[in-house]
């Protein structure tokens, strides 16, 4: 039993994975069937849990090798490889020298950057500086996927990054290798549902038609109290359906929100007591008093036309037309100046973009923000 069983980050096994039945079930037989998957949803619903989650089922655990690779704080295809290079590397180091041994010989670019361990165990040591020509790399990589002595699974976490790589061939020249692989299946999870149905809906981009789409939607209300009150109980605990229930619709079912107050949740609660309501507040005003040091950091480091357009979108909730005269008329803004702030917001993941809505991207700061 773990001190907390509302996880944050990260997966520890199925039984603190909330249901996602339905999702598991397709996600493992369209990879085990030799399908290339775009699963696309709005960020912390759970896709990357969910992969965790897929990669945990008997018929892919004991078969196949997994990766899992973030590729979100990439800039281009240099830093796309060096992410690659190193989540494969990182699983086979658990699976024994014969797994990794192969791939340290496969990889000669990088073999001679690659460090031991006391143990005798190699060490991803490597800048991205020493990646000097990453095509070159990517190919090794992929060679080493088609010789594997297993299938592979590789699951790309924020795919939709590489469409703002300066160079824009990188979409075809992964697309190139993926389809020449066969002993490998790739799921793309991304989070801009404009890019990622982009990059795999638009006839003229070059992984047209190479994958089947899949979308996740905020867990079932019932399935979150039944899975919030075992957990509460299996340590003595209680959470009243209500309190929930309330959790849930304050944050529309979105996943990592409702784990952080249920984890809060339970720390507040004594062992055989119950959690109500009423505790939901002073449970969210303890998230945020810890965050208040980093949420004073990212505010201060805004433009003074950023922070104006950011409040605003901020007291909306879910901001609409952004440029049209009501809005900027209620928050005394221009229209340039919003269409230049939203852009740096944007880039900086202050807020997110999705059907014409705009939003902050962490509510726990949007409400610290309220409360300045």
């Amino acid at each position: 039993m773990i001190p907390n069983p509302f996880i944050t980050n990260g997966y520890i096994s199925p039984h603190y994975f909330c249901d996602r039945m339905e999702e598991t079930e397709l996600l493992t037989k369209l990879v085990t069937n030799g399908n290339n998957v775009a699963l696309i949803s709005p960020r912390r619903l759970g896709k990357t849990g969910l992969i965790h989650h897929c990669f945990q089922q008997e018929e892919i655990k004991a078969q196949y090798y997994t990766f899992i690779v973030d590729i979100y704080a990439t800039k281009n295809l240099q830093e796309f490889v060096y992410e690659l290079g190193k989540s494969v590397l990182g699983v086979l180091k658990s699976r024994g020298r014969k797994a990794w041994e192969k791939f340290l010989n496969t990889i000669g670019s990088l073999r001679s950057n690659i460090s031991f361990d006391i143990n005798g165990n190699p060490e991803w040591g490597l800048g991205v500086g020493d990646i000097k020509v990453p095509e070159f790399t990517l190919d090794e990589i992929f060679a080493y996927l088609e010789q594997a002595d297993k299938p592979c699974i590789v699951a790309i976490d924020e795919f939709q990054v590489i469409a703002d790589y300066p160079d824009n061939k990188v979409e075809a020249v992964l697309r190139t290798r993926i389809q020449k692989c066969r002993n490998a299946r790739f799921i793309y999870s991304g989070s801009q549902r404009h890019m990622m149905s982009e990059i795999f809906i638009s006839p003229s981009r070059p992984f047209y038609q190479s994958t089947s789409l899949m979308s996740i939607e905020p867990i079932d209300c019932e399935k979150y109290i039944e899975f919030a009150q075992g957990l509460f109980r299996e340590c003595n605990k209680e959470i009243k359906r209500e309190a929930v229930v309330a959790v849930y619709q304050r944050y529309e079912g979105v996943t990592w929100y409702i784990q952080s107050v249920l984890n809060a949740l339970f720390t507040l609660t004594e062992p055989d007591a119950s959690c109500t309501e009423n505790m939901i507040e002073p449970a969210i005003q303890q998230i945020i008093t810890q965050q208040s040091f980093a949420y004073k950091a990212l505010l201060f480091q805004l433009p003074p036309k950023q922070k104006e357009v950011l409040m605003a979108i901020c007291k909306e909730k879910k901001a609409t037309n952004l440029t049209s005269r009501p809005f900027l008329q209620r928050y005394h803004l221009t229209a340039s100046m919003v269409q230049g702030a939203v852009k740096g917001l944007l880039d900086k993941d202050f807020i997110t973009h999705d059907m014409g809505t705009y939003t902050l991207y962490d509510q726990f700061f949007a409400q610290w923000l309220l409360q300045q």
